[in-house]
């Protein structure tokens, strides 16, 4: 989009973009062509060697711009680097919501950018380079505001500049509480229809609070790495949302995951002694409640633009110990009372609760895996009224 210059008030110049306006991301990387957030730190991601965390963690979910200015018109120049399928219809732009003193006052999208394509049946894939794009929101309100550009939750975004027609500063905290949140895609906000709308912003729009997403898709598979992350963030209340991807990757069987989940909680605890901590377990997806993964992918209704998924797993493998939801929320729920018992901060949530057999029938997971766009919404508001209640385990109100 090209950058209007009707008066001499319209003159846009450029602001720095500094970490300091930049919130729910963990770190941010200078490439050669802007600043690129991460979700992860360094040391996280010098760990990892898996290219879907890789991709999950430098896509921007819940990671937004907070700026107080007096600016009517602000542009936002990024590079994105946009997902294509081989065999599948495009995918949309990412989309960038606007909030004015926390109320939507419109959204964008930046065509262009770099291509990431990825062929499923081969696990190959291949970049094209391209150029940047620019989001313009105008006709802002005059007067000190407010204004939070929160970034597409599904598309790697560099920042390249900021532009406004007034001096720009960063946002005061606000004295919100901070909520901490990892978990899967859903989490992430998969199929939400924008930044603001993934079930976690709009439960932490719901409850007042900061939101660190560390929703990542594909790799909620309790990381060490992720675990120290989240010891190493400060915040005043913590969720760890654990199940579906263990399933979909089939990483490992029951002997592990009781260890593994004990060891993550314990790594959390570490930085986080008291904190309110809700480990909830996985939303009902009927495909995995009693068969185990992997989740295989169903190309046959591809070229209609829709992948599905199935499970690849025997329902007979979990006697040898194949995880699958239910064996998963059962586990859940025993570890967390086991430590509740020595620890009073600690809390459970049976995910069904966010999204059960009642909430299928209305809105099924249109690819068997993955929440739609109301059905965010819903989890969300769902998510608000049991955990940051006032007699809920993440209350905001009092100390």
């Amino acid at each position: 989009m090209s950058t209007h210059h009707d008066s001499a008030h319209d003159e846009l110049t450029d602001v720095p973009l500094t970490g300091g306006l930049l919130r729910g991301a963990l770190d941010q990387e200078r490439t050669e062509r802007g600043l690129l957030p991460h979700r992860l730190p360094a040391r996280a991601r010098a760990q990892n060697t898996d290219a879907q965390l890789a991709m999950a963690e430098a896509q921007p979910s819940g990671v937004r711009l907070a700026l107080r200015t007096r600016a009517t018109v602000l542009e936002l120049e990024t590079l994105p680097t946009k997902r294509a399928y081989v065999g599948a219809p495009p995918r949309p732009d990412g989309v960038y919501d606007l909030l004015v003193d926390g109320s939507p006052a419109g959204s964008a999208t930046v065509a262009g950018g770099d291509v990431l394509t990825i062929d499923m049946t081969t696990g190959s894939t291949e970049t094209l380079t391209g150029s940047t794009g620019t989001a313009r929101f105008s006709g802002l309100a005059a007067g000190m505001k407010d204004v939070e550009i929160w970034l597409p939750h599904n598309e790697t975004t560099e920042l390249v500049a900021l532009r406004a027609n007034a001096p720009v500063e960063p946002m005061p905290t606000r004295g919100r509480k901070v909520w901490l949140h990892h978990g899967s895609s859903i989490s992430q906000g998969s199929d939400a229809a924008s930044p603001t709308a993934t079930w976690p912003a709009r439960a932490a729009a719901l409850g007042g609070v900061e939101l660190i997403n560390l929703g990542l898709g594909g790799s909620a598979l309790l990381d060490p790495f992720t675990a120290r992350a989240m010891r190493d963030t400060p915040a005043d209340l913590i969720s760890v949302k654990i199940g579906i991807n263990l399933v979909n990757t089939d990483l490992m069987r029951l002997r592990a995951f009781a260890p593994a989940v004990h060891g993550f909680l314990d790594t959390v605890r570490e930085g986080h002694p008291t904190t309110p901590l809700l480990v909830v377990s996985p939303v009902l997806c009927p495909i995995h409640e009693d068969a185990p993964g992997p989740s295989a992918p169903d190309f046959t209704t591809l070229g209609e633009g829709r992948l599905r998924f199935r499970a690849a797993g025997d329902p007979a493998e979990t006697a040898a110990g194949k995880l699958t939801l239910n064996v998963i929320r059962d586990e859940l729920a025993r570890i967390v009372k086991q430590r509740a018992a020595d620890d009073p901060h600690l809390y459970h949530l049976d995910g069904r609760e966010l999204y059960g057999e009642a909430d299928y029938a209305e809105l099924p997971l249109p690819d068997e895996l993955h929440p739609d766009a109301a059905t965010h919404l819903r989890m969300g508001e769902r998510f608000a009224g049991l955990a940051f209640a006032a007699d809920g385990p993440l209350a905001v109100t009092g100390d």
